[in-house]
């Protein structure tokens, strides 16, 4: 703790009051989400809570008797502690690694420099935890946000395109429909044989099991059971070491004991990023259409699909944005330049071609 010659300002005791405050939110959110979980991880989340415990009673000694009465914390944290009693998801473990990124200890004279480091490294626990969820994810969520943000983009370039030419509402709709079909269709079958081929690729790197049964078979003094293991990595040294060691329990499965690359689960399965890309691609192609279907004409509609498409690649920029634990804002205004920089290249086309129909 520091040691303080002079009583503290109003100032500071209103920051050391906030501190703590965020600190009880923290170790709050923390055993809640342990609440969801079990095993390693609840262990981990406990062990989180216990050290924001410690920097709690730092800022407890630095107050002394002038703690007051309990304060809530920031609302973000409140807000993490909501969602982590509710759905302990991979989502509130995205949003407390960026929490703990912004932990201003670093730059204020009061905390110590091993508060600093505590909540450096709670961010890297997170991460870890978060990178487990976001394995499960990848797959089927990376087809799902293609899917959606193709959907969205190319569909609005697309009713926008074939509106500024100036033809009639129901050649728009029926547009935007087939331009919905198609791209879904197309999204969905890119998807699984991508995925699918993904699959099989990594299934042809792995060991072939059967090769254990002709161990006992090998030939002591010459034998390629080591270039097994220089295949998959091992020195020349090592892989004579292991060679040796299998040969000498003979029967012992041979290349089931190397390196196993087994990225399966982040690669996902080939129907469900399908699907995820069919439906996600659908849900996002039918934004720019609706203002066509509900009646809408000429300039409104094109400035109410907009309207109504921007929104939606704002969600989606944010929700990448918080799931690769970086800034939601900066993602949402990413996606919302790029779907709206295509669809104005086209709008700009379809006036070029609608002028000289």
């Amino acid at each position: 703790m520091n040691e303080r010659t002079s009583a503290p300002s109003r100032a500071q005791i209103r920051r050391w009051r906030r501190y703590l405050a965020d600190e009880r939110a923290e170790a709050s959110v923390y055993r809640d989400l342990a609440s969801r979980r079990d095993g390693e991880e609840k262990q981990i989340l406990l062990a989180l809570a216990e050290a924001e415990a410690r920097h709690e009673k730092h800022w407890l000694d630095l107050l002394g008797d002038q703690v007051g009465s309990p304060r809530k914390g920031a609302l973000r944290t409140r807000a993490l502690g909501w969602m982590a009693r509710r759905f302990g998801s991979v989502f509130v473990l995205a949003l407390a690694q960026r929490a703990e990124a912004r932990s201003p200890y670093e730059s204020d004279a009061d905390a110590t420099a091993m508060m600093a480091a505590d909540e450096r490294i709670h961010g890297e626990v997170v991460r870890g935890l978060a990178a487990r969820g976001r394995a499960q994810l990848s797959g089927s969520f990376r087809a799902a946000v293609f899917g959606a943000n193709d959907g969205l983009v190319s569909n609005l370039a697309l009713v926008m395109g074939i509106g500024a030419t100036g033809v009639s509402t129901p050649v728009i709709l029926a547009t935007g429909v087939a331009g919905l079909l198609a791209g879904a269709l197309s999204m969905a079958a890119g998807e699984y044989v991508s995925v699918k081929s993904q699959r099989e690729l990594l299934r042809a790197t792995q060991p072939d099991l059967s090769a254990r049964d002709v161990v006992p078979m090998l030939d002591v003094n010459a034998n390629e059971l080591a270039l097994i293991y220089r295949a998959r990595g091992m020195t020349t040294k090592e892989a004579a070491i292991k060679a040796a060691q299998v040969l000498a329990s003979a029967g012992t499965p041979a290349t089931g004991e190397v390196v196993v690359i087994d990225d399966h689960e982040a690669v996902g399965s080939a129907t469900g990023a399908a699907l995820s890309s069919f439906c996600f691609f659908a849900s996002g192609a039918v934004l720019p259409i609706l203002p066509y279907i509900f009646g809408l004409q000429g300039f409104a509609a094109v400035v109410a699909a907009a309207i109504i498409v921007g929104l939606a690649l704002l969600a989606t920029g944010a929700i990448v944005g918080l799931l690769s634990g970086g800034p939601p804002l900066r993602r949402a205004l990413r996606q919302l330049a790029i779907g709206f920089g295509a669809a104005a290249i086209t709008y700009a086309l379809g006036l070029a071609f609608g002028a000289s129909l």
